[in-house]
């Protein structure tokens, strides 16, 4: 075997038996700097020999080969706390970090990871019963990491891009028809969030721009409504539970402005003098917080009492079941999420012929075509109504045509 070149690192046994390779990295701060790598076998050294002449050739710092996933992770995600990302988001960032990675790759040093790694894990997530969206949240969250330390030249690609994510089976969208829209609406009626569940499915505002609404952001005079913060629990570090605070909406497009029906215009004049009049029983315990929906006590109304509320509504049994148990008995209404009165509050109004533009300016969105995307059955129920319009109208054009003299029919 020819001699190795200056910088090509050489291998060689010790007299204990173990493999070891070294290379030259030139000098640093005026000293030489030179790396050892130990191995049981020649090719173990060999092969990490040939990876880190790689990773020198490719510019990356020697000493990330000494940083593990988990180093990284950590490291990362100190850089994504809020504000430099949302709550909810950095939550998910951090649950997923500390649950399901660094139990996988934690102590796999960093430039080691393989795209094979990351196509185990996935496969190992889909046995164990996890969702295809689940799945594919873990493998956007070990991404996001890695395009920093691809940037911060600390490996060389991002492995986990290189590994194709499960497909996500589209779920079809579980909204109220017209009819039980009108039986929710029933439902709701005197309850103290009456107004919140209202205009959720009239106007479709998330979850968290609904909670986060301050009575300067609606003009009931001109019936406009301005969408400007979100309520969510953020948690800082250190923090257990967290705390109830007003941000930045989900995108720049969530920022809107909103033509308020006079449903809703109607609803929030019935909730301020309710809330007027909880303000006048709590007296001293009252604490004043503009929010427009707020606890018996004027203070931010958190999501999991509303939730819980809302969820004790759509349990309602249905007086027409014969059955006697009320626990046996079945539900007024199909079992739906509060993020699904978004989507009925859309496909209500597509149903009606309004037009997808408005819909988007409606909820938010930052392009028409995730609202078509996100709306697409219904669209194509519209398409066939329009067909069968435009068949009328040529077949009103045709008989109109035909009943005309025959010197009046052609010019």
């Amino acid at each position: 075997m020819s001699k190795r070149g200056k910088g090509e690192g050489s291998i060689f046994q010790r007299k204990d038996g173990r493999w070891v390779t070294v290379i030259d990295h030139g000098y640093r701060n005026g000293k030489r700097y030179r790396k050892h790598i130990y191995g049981g076998t020649r090719k173990e050294v060999s092969d990490e020999l040939t990876r880190a002449l790689r990773a020198q050739q490719l510019g990356l710092p020697p000493e990330s080969g000494r940083l593990t996933v988990e180093d990284w992770l950590t490291r990362w995600l100190g850089t994504q706390q809020p504000p430099a990302t949302k709550p909810k988001t950095y939550t998910a960032y951090e649950n997923q970090t500390r649950i399901h990675l660094i139990p996988a790759f934690g102590k796999r040093p960093l430039v080691k990871l393989q795209p094979q790694e990351i196509r185990e894990f996935m496969q190992t997530k889909a046995q164990a019963g996890f969702s295809g969206k689940s799945i594919r949240h873990f493998r956007a969250t070990l991404r996001a990491a890695l395009n920093v330390a691809v940037n911060d030249g600390l490996v060389a690609r991002n492995v986990a891009a290189l590994a194709k994510p499960p497909k996500l089976e589209k779920r079809s969208l579980r909204v109220f028809t017209e009819t039980e829209a009108a039986q929710f609406l029933g439902l709701v009626k005197g309850h103290r969030l009456e107004a919140l569940f209202t205009v959720a499915l009239a106007l479709g505002l998330r979850e968290g721009e609904m909670l986060g609404l301050r009575w300067q952001d609606i003009d009931l005079d001109t019936g406009t409504l301005q969408v400007n913060q979100c309520l969510q629990r953020v948690k800082r570090p250190g923090e257990k539970k967290g705390r109830l605070e007003l941000i930045s909406p989900k995108t720049e497009g969530s920022r809107r402005r909103i033509e308020l029906p006079s449903v809703a215009v109607l609803a929030f004049r019935a909730h301020q003098e309710r809330q007027e009049q909880e303000r006048r029983k709590a007296g001293s315990r009252w604490r004043e917080s503009s929010m427009v929906f707020s606890t018996s006590i004027g203070t931010m109304l958190d999501q999991r009492n509303m939730l819980r509320s809302f969820y004790g509504i759509m349990n309602t049994p249905d007086p027409n079941d014969p059955n006697p148990d009320p626990k046996e008995k079945r539900k007024l209404l199909p079992k739906v999420r509060f993020h699904d009165l978004r989507h009925s509050a859309a496909t209500l109004l597509l149903a009606q012929g309004v037009h997808a533009r408005y819909i988007m300016e409606l909820l938010g969105h930052s392009t028409i075509s995730l609202t078509m995307n996100t709306y697409g059955h219904v669209l194509k129920e519209m398409r066939r109504e329009t067909a069968r319009q435009t068949d009328e109208v040529f077949n009103r054009m045709a008989v109109s045509l035909a009943v005309k003299p025959a010197d009046q029919r052609i010019q």
